[in-house]
C-alpha cells in the first residue's frame, strides 16, 4: 500500500494544536509539504518546527476560517509559497454545550459558522485551486460521531447538527468533483483527548468516567489514533474511495 506523499502540499485548518497538529506531523512524516491555517499566534512557529523536524517545506498563516475572502487569499498564498495544495484536512472546529432552550443566536451561529461554513470555505478554495490547475486531490473533512448519534450526557445540538452537515457536505462535494479526480471524504472521531477536551473535563470531571464507560475499548482516543486513517485517505492508496464518512470511535457507536 503506497501512502507516500512526496511532492504534494497539504493544508490543515486548525493545524497548530490538537488533532490538526498530529495530522500535520503525520502527513509531513510521509513527505508532504505542510501549510497550517489557525487562529493561534503560534501557527508560523509551529510550522517551522515541523519543517525542521521532518525536513519538508512548511508555512503557517493566521486565519479565521469563517472569512471567505481571507480563506481564498490564504490558499492563493500557499500556492505561491509552496504549490497548489492537493491535500486538505479541515480540523478547525468548536463546541458549545448547554441546554437547547438556553442557546443564544450568537452561540448557535458561531458553532455553525466555524464547523460548517468554515469547512465549506476551505474546501471551496481547495477545489478552486485544483480545478484551475487541472490537478487531482483529496480532502478529508473532520466531522464527528456526534453527526451520526446523539452522545450523552452533555447536550450539544448545535455541534451535533454542524457535524452531521459536514458529513453531507463531504458527500455533496465528492459527487460534484468526482469527474475531476478530486476526492472528498470525512472522518468521524469519537471522544479524543486534546487540550480542548481536557478543558471540558476540568470543568466537569464526572464526564470523563461517563464517556469512557460507554467506549468498548475502554479509553478515549489520542490525536495519533486518527492519523493512520487520514494518511490513507490522503494518499493514492484510497484512490477509489470518495463520498464516504468513516467512524473512528473505539466502538462507541456500535452499541
Amino acid at each position: 500500500m503506497d501512502t507516500n506523499l512526496n511532492g504534494k502540499t497539504a493544508v490543515i485548518t486548525g493545524g497548530a494544536r490538537g488533532i490538526g497538529l498530529a495530522v500535520a506531523e503525520s502527513l509531513a512524516a510521509e513527505g508532504a509539504d505542510i501549510a497550517l491555517l489557525d487562529l493561534l499566534d503560534t501557527v508560523e512557529e509551529v510550522a517551522q518546527k515541523i519543517a525542521a523536524e521532518y525536513r519538508v517545506r512548511a508555512c503557517g498563516r493566521r486565519l479565521d476560517v469563517t472569512d471567505q475572502d481571507a480563506t481564498t487569499a490564504a490558499f492563493d498564498a500557499i500556492a505561491e509559497t509552496l504549490q497548489v495544495p492537493q491535500i486538505l484536512v479541515t480540523s478547525a472546529g468548536i463546541e458549545i454545550n448547554g441546554d437547547s432552550t438556553d442557546v443564544t443566536a450568537a452561540q448557535w451561529r458561531k458553532v455553525i459558522d466555524v464547523n460548517l461554513t468554515g469547512t465549506f470555505f476551505a474546501a471551496q478554495a481547495f477545489g478552486r485551486g485544483l480545478l484551475a490547475a487541472d490537478l487531482p486531490g483529496s480532502a478529508v473533512l473532520i466531522s464527528s460521531m456526534s453527526g451520526e448519534i446523539v452522545n450523552v450526557p452533555q447536550w450539544a445540538a448545535s455541534y451535533n447538527s454542524s457535524k452531521a452537515a459536514v458529513a453531507h457536505l463531504g458527500k455533496s462535494l465528492a459527487v460534484e468533483w468526482a469527474a475531476s479526480d478530486i476526492r472528498v471524504n470525512s472522518i468521524a472521531p469519537g471522544y479524543v483527548l486534546t487540550d480542548l477536551t481536557q478543558q471540558i473535563i476540568d470543568r466537569e470531571p464526572e464526564l470523563e468516567a461517563d464517556w469512557i464507560s460507554r467506549i468498548p475499548q475502554g479509553r478515549m482516543a489520542t490525536p495519533l489514533d486518527l492519523t493512520g486513517l487520514v494518511i490513507f485517505l490522503s494518499s493514492d492508496a484510497s484512490s477509489y474511495i470518495t463520498g464516504q464518512q468513516i467512524i473512528i470511535d473505539g466502538g462507541y457507536t456500535a452499541i
